[in-house]
């Protein structure tokens, strides 16, 4: 008898037990942190400031709720912060298109990956000197991306706008130098500059041609500053970029869909007024 009463007693004070065991995991009809609730993943991301960063910078509430947070590193180095994400120190960067991302993998030995396109950005050409592409003179100094693709696109864009002649059939890969205008009637003198610095160029030369991250960055507004500009077909995309070993990690993936989602499409929209441009 005394047997079963011991049994009766450890029972009930099991069921106790376990009752408070439950009461514990639950706070006001919520599991409590340390149950069932996802580990945060950090992403360490690379990006320019204008528009690159404040895209991350909108997605990053949303983000937080499915459990990855952005750890977002303003860069002024392309190269620098290709090379930082393929040894790791950062997980992925969003700054650059993909001919420039294939330049640099073939330059420096590196292996990055594109993991999705999110927008274009049409490149343009300013002045502080005249108000009209027409106005050129001879002999003008025109300012241009230092880097061998941007170099390369911005004479792309100068002979679409008449104002030099490329040799196509010389050149099939479209990677253009000064070697490959034709006709310059004009003799415009085009001069590497460092993109970081095309707008501080501006007060030296009578044009330059600025990739858009760079003019937003200085207050100039594309649709309406520019003496040319892409149209908004442009190939080239900014896109999201990571190592082979992490582009389809869980972290990753979600930042790309967000990255690709209807409200980051409608933020692009109303927020740049045409000088960026969704490219999903």
């Amino acid at each position: 008898m005394r047997k079963f009463y011991l049994l009766v007693l450890f029972t009930v004070l099991f069921a106790i037990l376990v009752g408070c065991g439950k009461n514990e995991a639950l706070v006001n009809g919520k599991e409590s942190k340390g149950t069932t609730e996802k580990k945060t993943v950090t992403l360490k991301i690379g990006a320019s400031s204008t528009p690159h960063a404040e895209i991350l910078e909108f997605i990053k509430p949303k983000l937080e709720k499915e459990g990855v947070k952005l750890d977002i590193k303003i860069i002024n180095d392309g190269i620098l912060t290709n090379e930082q994400t393929a040894n790791g120190e950062l997980d992925a960067n969003y700054f650059q298109h993909t001919p420039f991302l294939k330049q640099t993998n073939k330059d420096s030995s590196l292996n990055l990956v594109k993991v999705v396109g999110v927008h274009i950005e049409p490149f343009g050409v300013y002045s502080k000197k005249i108000k009209s592409i027409d106005e050129l003179p001879k002999g003008a100094k025109i300012a241009i991306p230092k880097d061998p693709v941007n170099f390369s696109r911005a004479l792309q864009l100068f002979a679409a706008n008449g104002l030099i002649e490329l040799n196509e059939s010389s050149n099939t890969n479209k990677n253009y130098t000064v070697q490959d205008i034709k006709k310059n009637e004009k003799k415009l003198q085009f001069i590497p500059v460092d993109g970081p610095l095309l707008v501080r160029a501006l007060d030296d030369v009578e044009a330059a041609a600025i990739n858009t991250n760079y003019a937003l960055e200085a207050g100039l507004k594309p649709k309406k500053d520019a003496l040319i500009i892409e149209g908004d077909k442009s190939p080239y995309v900014n896109i999201l970029v990571a190592r082979p070993d992490n582009k389809d990690s869980d972290a990753i993936q979600k930042l790309a869909k967000a990255l690709t989602s209807p409200e980051v499409k409608k933020f692009i929209e109303d927020k740049y007024d045409g000088a960026v441009v969704p490219a999903f």
